[in-house]
């Protein structure tokens, strides 16, 4: 007989590791919808354009204001304008269109709000103050007032608007980033970083950056709808994006008119602005609880005992 060596369960005395963020998303039905529906988006604006080749821009006189039907084919599904184009060919090119101004923007305002709220609650004193008084003279404009203005001085473009849109955000993410740095400067951890000689930025990066990202993050998902309904609303009202090219706004815009004969025409961009953006909120929930250490434990409960868990946890502090 052949003697078994009993041997330690090495996998029980480990500790758990997190479960995978994507484990994560899937136990959230409602983030997971929105995660997908956030993904179709992006790859609709990024393949489909290629895929439908001129379809968009196309016109035909004879097809003019047809419904939605599967006589046509594939671009007909969605029926077309007055000048025959397709919608469903118009709404993918507008998917495009509206992602390349409200990605840039976000990201750039995100990037350069954090860093200078970030370097300022950090240094305190005079530094702190000038970047405050700079963000309130910002805010002090209607970001959707300033970004009208200047596209009236300025020719109406996808850089111009992104531009504005991104310097009319960035006192949101200066103001949040500045709250954070200087509430983590007093810390243990960063008086520990600075008596041994460690430069600001560097302090920053590896010790203030990573607790304030989850909060950061959070704003710039949620941000993302403010912007994207922005641009939408300056293509509305006709400073925005400008024909050849096509954003939801503008579909939105041009079919306004057809709305009792062709309502297909400004309903359906409406219906991508709308889920789109709701999805967007959603997923910044989401992001908010997965990225934060603190609270990430609730994502692992069912659905139905986040919120009697959440009460009775108040209730016990």
């Amino acid at each position: 007989m052949t003697a078994t060596l009993d041997r330690p369960d090495d996998t029980a005395a480990a500790p758990k590791r997190p479960p995978r963020w994507w484990l994560l998303l899937g136990r959230d039905k409602l983030a997971a919808v929105a995660a997908v529906v956030l993904g179709l988006v992006l790859l609709t604006a990024l393949i489909g354009p290629l895929l439908l080749g001129d379809a968009a821009t196309r016109q035909d006189l004879n097809a003019s204001l047809r419904p939605p039907s599967f006589d046509h084919g594939i671009t007909g599904l969605l029926g077309t304008d007055i000048l025959g184009r397709s919608v469903l060919a118009r709404l993918v090119e507008a998917a495009g269109t509206t992602l390349s101004v409200a990605i840039p923007a976000v990201l750039f305002s995100l990037v350069a709000g954090s860093a200078i709220g970030m370097w300022a609650g950090y240094h305190g004193g005079r530094r702190e103050n000038i970047a405050m008084r700079v963000a309130d003279v910002i805010l002090s404009f209607p970001s959707l007032l300033l970004a009208v203005v200047v596209l009236y001085v300025f020719t109406p473009s996808v850089a111009n608007i992104v531009f504005i849109l991104a310097l009319a955000r960035i006192p949101i993410y200066l103001r949040t980033a500045r709250a954070e740095a200087a509430e983590l400067k007093s810390r243990l951890f960063v008086d520990a970083a600075r008596t041994f000689g460690t430069m600001s930025w560097p302090t920053i990066y590896r010790h203030i950056l990573p607790i304030a990202m989850p909060t950061l993050l959070t704003v710039a998902t949620l941000d993302f709808c403010f912007v994207m309904l922005s641009e939408s609303s300056l293509s509305f009202l006709g400073i925005g994006i400008q024909p050849p090219d096509v954003s939801w706004g503008l579909m939105v815009a041009q079919g306004r008119q057809f709305l009792q004969t062709a309502w297909w025409i400004a309903v359906l961009p409406g219906v991508a602005i709308v889920l789109t953006t709701v999805s967007a909120t959603i997923l910044a929930a989401w992001v908010r609880l997965a990225t934060d250490p603190a609270q990430r434990w609730r994502l692992t409960l069912p659905t139905s005992k986040r919120g009697k868990r959440s009460v009775t946890t108040e209730v016990t502090a």
